[in-house]
């Protein structure tokens, strides 16, 4: 499966023979130097470039050319070469363009003899630069991997040899744009242009919200997207659902994931109206709720908000890793100066130290000067696209709660919360999930390992409960009467005053179970309706179903497991998790997986089927395609608010008129 990469991630070789692909919109210089372990090019016999094409293990193309192939044999080069950097750059003198900025952004892919993609790399976000290391293979531990490094030159060749510490470097770099022009007449026609991924649909596997999440453990991925069969990119996860099953652990699906309806016939959906002029040059376009591709206004905010989760991402992994070559650079540079004897005692050491560490900080300010200018624009499409959300993926506090009629049709998807990363700095994206449901929910009662504030393990199941209470709430406002029921259990009767939003407007389908025999009604009748429709579906007699069957989808909320379970009841909430969500019946535990401790293992395959949320903030959750680890914060209702009763009470009238 191909590796998209992002600028500063890696991915391993699986094969030691291999091609880089080169493509652009104009023809363009290829090369590589080669490194020792330290990074080190030894001299000008470690470069191969147009005048010198072969060097052992590599060769290059000999002119310049819109489409390059270079050739690598991992296994042929010398044993004291550890890194094989891949140079671009724009020729000289020839009248095309003058910077990267100005053409289509470069794309560069691994593959093998077969041409199978192992990785892929498009070169984004080059401005005035004219060359540019595209990517490095690199030994690590005697296994060899690629690493997208996307680091441009407004100097070009001479700027980026001279920063490889060669000191032929400006020589070497007239040499090889001598030998470009003296190949050029035959250098081959540019064929169209690649289009960048910052002009491409935006619809790529939703956060698949990563392995289970809590630091230290695995990470949790949050549902929404579609599975891998139906779709795959930064629709990549839905953290908010964000992956293949929205809750993938990482981006496994080949190809951007289909967003579309899934009722919908699979015809390509017509691109958004032009709703404002186009920007001035040099100016970010201006903002548009609904920009992104899709079929009705849901569809392109979903897939708007998803672009924003991915944009985000992206971003934040371009500042991280050039934050970490800054550093990398920092230190192989005072490693050399230590390294010599001379240096170490002289004034010229302190020169070299004090020149290494403000090479880091120009190359760490630039870093945050661009990811400041992506939040700046990723702020103000959130400052568009938050108030024109629907309410399925609005948050308690927009307006358009106040105009709530009971919707007719099921939407696409509802908003569980929201996610952040660090450097953010207050922009959070909604976490949107798609409908229905395709895995249950734990809403995490215990402490999160991320330090929260609160100390009493009272008020955290409290929390917990409270952030059940308002998801449930949500789901039932955006489903049409009838189409949606919710059972409570509550063996203690603990949550009573909590669970008051929904039992006082008469939403649930019934009083809250309480006790043992309460308990072991509830979960013996949704397992028994689990039973019944597998056998109608596998049978092809959906209308075999008994007379009154409801076949709306079905949610349990359970609270305070696993108090008041025994093995019989463990076993029938293992039942529904893994089961219930084909045939409409949901899962909601509220429970602290330290209190489930003595079943043991037992409970293992049921924690890892749920989606873990947590009622305060806690970074649990990452992304499928750089691993960040994402800040989820829930969706609740602002103190003092009446928006719930309202809703609620809609909901329940709407209930009462549909059974009559």
């Amino acid at each position: 499966m191909t590796a998209e990469l992002v600028r500063g991630q890696n991915h391993p070789l699986p094969e030691a023979r291999l091609e880089i692909r080169v493509s652009a919109g104009t023809p363009i210089v290829a090369g590589a130097t080669l490194g020792d372990e330290h990074g080190k090019v030894h001299g000008v016999e470690w470069v191969a470039h147009p005048g010198a094409p072969t060097l052992p293990g590599l060769e290059v193309s000999k002119q310049a050319a819109a489409d390059h192939r270079l050739a690598v044999d991992l296994d042929a080069l010398s044993p004291s070469v550890h890194r094989v950097t891949v140079l671009l750059a724009l020729p000289t003198g020839t009248g095309g363009p003058a910077r990267f900025g100005a053409v289509a952004a470069p794309f560069v892919a691994v593959t093998g003899l077969d041409g199978t993609e192992v990785a892929t790399y498009t070169v984004i976000g080059l401005q005035t630069e004219t060359a540019v290391v595209a990517l490095e293979l690199y030994r690590r531990q005697g296994a060899w991997k690629v690493r997208a490094v996307g680091q441009g030159y407004a100097g070009g060749l001479a700027e980026l040899l001279a920063d490889q510490d060669l000191p032929e470097a400006r020589q070497l770099a007239a040499g090889i744009h001598e030998a470009v022009a003296r190949g050029l007449a035959r250098s081959v026609a540019a064929p169209p242009p690649r289009v960048p991924d910052a002009d491409r649909p935006r619809q790529t596997p939703a956060p698949a919200l990563g392995p289970d999440q809590t630091h230290g453990g695995p990470g949790t991925a949050p549902q929404g997207t579609p599975p891998p069969s139906v779709g795959g990119s930064h629709g990549g996860a839905a953290p908010h659902d964000p992956s293949a099953d929205t809750q993938s652990t990482a981006p496994m699906a080949g190809g951007p994931v289909n967003y579309t309806h899934s009722g919908r016939r699979t015809t390509a959906p017509p691109p958004p109206p032009p709703t404002v002029p186009p920007a001035q040059p040099g100016q970010p376009a201006q903002p548009v709720a609904g920009d992104a591709t899709g079929w009705s206004m849901d569809e392109r905010l979903y897939n708007q908000v998803w672009g924003m989760f991915e944009d985000l991402a992206r971003t934040t992994a371009a500042y991280r890793s050039a934050v970490d070559f800054a550093e990398s650079r920092m230190e192989q540079e005072l490693d050399r100066v230590l390294s010599d004897p001379r240096s170490r005692i002289s004034g010229q050491g302190d020169a070299a130290r004090e020149a290494a560490r403000a090479k880091h900080a120009q190359l760490v300010d630039q870093a945050r000067a661009a990811l400041d200018r992506d939040l700046a624009q990723l702020r103000a499409e959130a400052d568009v696209v938050e108030p024109a959300l629907p309410m399925a993926y609005a948050r308690w506090d927009n307006p358009v709660w106040h105009g709530y009629r009971v919707p007719m049709e099921v939407p696409m998807a509802v908003r569980l919360g929201d996610l952040r990363l660090p450097e953010s700095d207050g922009l959070r994206i909604p976490m949107l999930v798609r409908l229905p449901l395709e895995r249950g929910l734990w809403i995490d009662s215990g402490r999160s390992g991320s330090g929260d504030s609160f100390t009493d393990s009272d008020e955290l199941r409290r929390l917990a409960l409270d952030t059940a209470v308002a998801l449930a709430a949500r789901l039932l406002a955006v489903y049409p009467p009838g189409e949606f029921s919710v059972h409570v259990i509550d063996p203690a009767g603990t949550g009573a005053t909590t669970l008051a939003p929904l039992t006082q407007p008469g939403v649930l389908a019934g009083p809250p179970a309480v006790g043992a025999a309460g308990v072991s009604d509830v979960l013996g009748r949704l397992t028994q309706r689990v039973d019944l429709v597998q056998m109608a579906v596998r049978g092809g007699a959906a209308d075999a179903l008994p007379p009154g069957f409801d076949t709306a989808e079905q949610l349990l909320i359970v609270n305070d497991f696993p108090h008041g379970f025994d093995d019989r009841a463990v076993t029938q909430l293992r039942y529904l998790a893994d089961e219930g969500p084909a045939v409409g019946v949901h899962l909601m535990m509220v429970a602290d997986r330290q209190d489930a401790a003595a079943y043991g293992p037992l409970l293992d395959p049921l924690w890892r089927s749920l989606l873990r949320l947590t009622p305060t903030p806690d970074d649990h959750l990452a992304d499928p395609w750089v691993g960040h680890a994402w800040t989820y914060e829930p969706s609740l209702v602002p103190p003092g608010s009446r928006i719930l009763h309202q809703v609620l009470t809609q909901v329940a009238d709407a209930r009462r008129s549909w059974n009559r």
